[in-house]
């Protein structure tokens, strides 16, 4: 079968693309650009590559087209495929009839921790030897791309993302996902440009939710009260899980992590020690996605718990998600996705947990939530574990001003409470306050979830052109 992705550079189009030539399929794909490391990798795959939107793409008539949800009702290319009556479908849409209706989707969702969850579930379950497929959006470290098909008929772990499918499929991709079981991390308001309201951006989880079948899992965060109230109405086995400490309301984790000396975490099953795990990542949120990880390798797929727990060491995590970009003058430099004011102060505090020196943030309000003034209050807050807040501009001209994020209030509200923040006019602005503020012993966290003009490597060029006597 020819199949022709529109937008296949995009982080979820490519790795679909991954899949159907894994799966022996013809594959080509068109964008507006095909830049490092995105487009020689898609070439690597032996797609061919077209670039710009134009109707001599189509040609001959491919039997499949692929629509990612970059396009736009006004896409000529998109448009010129629906009026030839070429079977079109979402990106979601093919992922399910051609790959996950022969595999048992495990399916991460939840507002926060999706992409660093659904990475480990996949590493655990291949480090015990399961031949897991899984399909990330993010970069994993310790596998060469982010999609694999699998074996039919084993665990496919998948990141069931809630935002929209398509121009013509307006739901949320996650409902497409056909899951047997799923991971719950967390519920809290976000893509406002999606959902209008809180009310029904939950309304999107509810439903989710009532995918699951009658024999599956649904692993679920005690700690949230949203969450709580999605799994109460699940067709199937819950199990809800926390740390010791998170308020759990009236509910009695089945999983429980409690700290432990060094950076490790001490697992309970139904009451009962399990074992001590060794935490690959920094932070309480990260403690919490590898209990739920644990949980449903060992409950849904039925692995060795003790196996599992032995493997967590040799987990490298997702790229732009507490990735260390380099050490240069003592000064170590992070880059992470964390934008949702949530995310943001748990990463935050997990840093300050594990580091010595200062901390320095660096931050691009960006996502559509994040350049609006939806969270402007709950943002000084989010940046209170930092000895420095650096903040860049918004990273969306498209908004009007009375919506946009008050970075400089921000920064103000901070100085008020005695902490240093400086509200920067331009992204180079901001790079150089990090450059000057870093001392060796520090630690610059560096936060967006766009290209943020390649601000962690520039931060780390001008660190290098430092004086050595400084």
């Amino acid at each position: 079968m020819h199949v022709h992705l529109i937008g296949v550079a995009g982080t979820g189009m490519s790795a679909l693309a991954a899949l159907l030539v894994e799966a022996g399929h013809r594959v080509s794909g068109s964008d507006t650009a095909f830049d490092p490391p995105v487009g020689p990798y898609l070439e690597e795959l032996g797609i061919e590559c077209l670039e710009g939107w134009r109707s001599s793409n189509l040609d001959p008539n491919p039997d499949l087209v692929v629509v990612g949800n970059v396009c736009r009702r006004d896409n000529p290319e998109a448009q010129e495929a629906m009026t030839r009556g070429l079977p079109t479908v979402s990106m979601p849409g093919a992922l399910a009839e051609h790959v996950l209706s022969h595999r048992r989707p495990f399916v991460v969702a939840g507002t926060h921790g999706k992409t660093t969850t659904s990475t480990l579930l996949a590493y655990l379950l291949q480090q015990i030897g399961t031949d897991a497929g899984f399909f990330i959006g993010g970069l994993p470290l310790n596998f060469e791309r982010s999609s694999r098909l699998g074996a039919e008929g084993a665990p496919f772990v998948i990141e069931g993302d809630e935002y929209d499918s398509a121009f013509f499929e307006k739901v949320p991709k996650f409902w497409s996902y056909r899951p047997a079981a799923a991971i719950l991390t967390s519920i809290e308001y976000d893509h406002v440009d999606i959902f209008p309201d809180a009310e029904t951006y939950v309304r999107a989880f509810h439903k989710f939710v009532e995918l699951l079948p009658s024999e599956g899992w649904l692993f679920a965060w005690a700690g949230d009260p949203l969450v709580r109230e999605v799994a109460s109405a699940a067709p199937c086995k819950v199990r809800f899980y926390a740390l010791d400490g998170d308020d759990c309301g009236d509910i009695q984790p089945m999983w429980l992590g409690m700290r432990a000396p060094g950076g490790a975490m001490d697992l309970f099953g139904g009451g009962s020690l399990c074992g001590r795990a060794a935490l690959p990542l920094v932070g309480r949120h990260n403690a919490r996605n590898t209990v739920a990880a644990l949980a449903m390798a060992s409950e849904a797929a039925g692995a060795p718990l003790d196996r599992l727990i032995a493997a967590l060491p040799g987990f490298r995590g997702t790229r732009r998600r507490q990735e260390l970009v380099g050490v240069t003058s003592g000064v170590h430099v992070y880059d992470d996705f964390a934008h949702h004011p949530t995310a943001v102060k748990e990463t935050l505090a997990g840093f300050r947990e594990r580091v010595g020196g200062r901390l320095i943030a660096v931050f691009e309000p960006r996502s559509a939530t994040a350049s609006r003034r939806l969270h402007q209050y709950a943002y000084p807050d989010a940046f209170a574990a930092a000895d420095v807040c650096i903040l860049a501009p918004v990273g969306r001209s498209e908004i009007a001003a009375e919506d946009k994020l008050d970075t400089e209030a921000i920064a103000e509200a901070i100085r008020s409470r005695g902490g240093a923040a400086q509200a920067c006019t331009s992204v180079g602005q901001a790079v150089e306050a990090a450059v000057s503020h870093a001392r060796p012993g520090d630690t610059i966290v560096v936060m967006s979830n766009g290209r943020f003009e390649d601000a962690p490597d520039r931060i780390l060029v001008g660190l290098m052109r430092l004086p050595a006597n400084r």
